[in-house]
């Protein structure tokens, strides 16, 4: 957990939030504000959305730009005066990627590359970035180890390595601080529902609220380590602020530590939604076929992310499950 002196300097700090009025990205905003930070987003809203800032925009220490990370003279300019980025801004999703990898080499790897070049001219303290445990490719070794990879598996996850194989050279280079977060499935408040690759804990809280039947992609026994956004928001802060010089310039899984299949997190969520409306506890669950590019099983060591940045997850899946459909039967009914 962060410490009051790690609040302090982030208090005192000008922040460039990329992807800022995204799912994580927008998450990030409202806590960093809270933290006493000024805070700028960068969002071209492609699959951002205006309602994630609501609550913040009148925010005096707050600026929303609307710019792509794709436009290099967009991006110094979001960096000038900034003390840190936190890069968020890509186009996630595999199967996006494997429809389109053209765009997402353009926004994960061009984009990127632009921040790098703009977090270091502007002279940049730290530039904080969402890798992914995409990464791990074909790697069949449980848990995942930062230093044990395979190959990539799609498109996406060839542009999340590049990502970090462009950070280290940016340190090794010109000498900017970088650290890399590999998200294990991140869930949540202010996750998106809608759209062809919408995540599937939002996607099937939604189908049920509805009373359809969700399909799970197999026979539901592929296992992942659901990550709350509390999780995520804490490692977020804890990369910015670390003043251990082992801890800047590496890479760390940001997860649970912990697996769940997609049987089990279905039941979870009958379970949890069955609080609000009883019918829900009788929708059956549908499967289709395994979806390309998607690894069986996904489960993160986070001893690394423990011991050199003082992680301390705050949610487990049912605590963060549970706090996930409340939100989402509040604000999505």
């Amino acid at each position: 957990m962060i410490t009051e002196n790690q609040k302090e300097i982030i208090s005192k700090s000008n922040i460039l939030v990329t992807g800022g009025a995204g799912f994580i990205g927008s998450n990030l905003c409202e806590t960093l504000l809270e933290c006493g930070a000024r805070v700028k987003c960068l969002d071209n809203l492609s699959t951002g959305h205006e309602e994630n800032l609501e609550n913040i925009i009148d925010n005096p220490r707050f600026q929303f730009v609307k710019g792509d990370i794709r436009n290099l003279e967009t991006c110094q300019k979001a960096c000038d005066d900034m003390d840190f980025v936190l890069h968020e801004a890509a186009l996630g999703s595999v199967p996006r990627s494997l429809k389109d990898p053209i765009t997402s080499n353009e926004v994960n790897v061009s984009g990127f590359l632009n921040m790098l070049v703009a977090s270091k001219e502007n002279k940049v303290k730290r530039f904080v970035y969402a890798a992914s445990s995409s990464t791990y490719g074909d790697s069949e070794s449980l848990p995942k180890e930062e230093d044990k990879i395979g190959k990539p598996l799609s498109p996406y996850a060839i542009t999340k390595y590049v990502n970090e194989l462009y950070a280290d050279i940016f340190n090794k280079s010109y000498g900017l601080n970088t650290i890399g977060l590999r998200y294990f499935n991140v869930f949540g408040r202010k996750q998106d529902p809608n759209g062809a690759y919408a995540a599937v804990i939002p996607k099937f809280v939604m189908q049920f609220m509805a009373h359809e039947s969700p399909v799970i992609n197999g026979d539901g026994t592929y296992s992942r380590d659901f990550t709350y956004i509390d999780n995520v928001l804490q490692m977020n802060l804890l990369a910015l602020t670390s003043d251990d010089p082992n801890a800047v310039n590496e890479v760390y899984n940001t997860a649970v530590g912990d697996r769940t299949n997609l049987l089990e997190l279905t039941q979870l969520l009958k379970e949890y939604l069955s609080d609000f409306d009883a019918e829900i506890s009788n929708i059956e669950i549908k499967h289709g076929p395994n979806r390309p590019g998607d690894i069986p099983h996904s489960l993160a060591s986070i001893e690394k992310a423990e011991k050199l940045l003082g992680y301390k997850p705050s949610h487990k899946i049912k605590e963060g499950l549970k706090e996930a459909v409340d939100w989402y039967w509040k604000n999505l009914k």
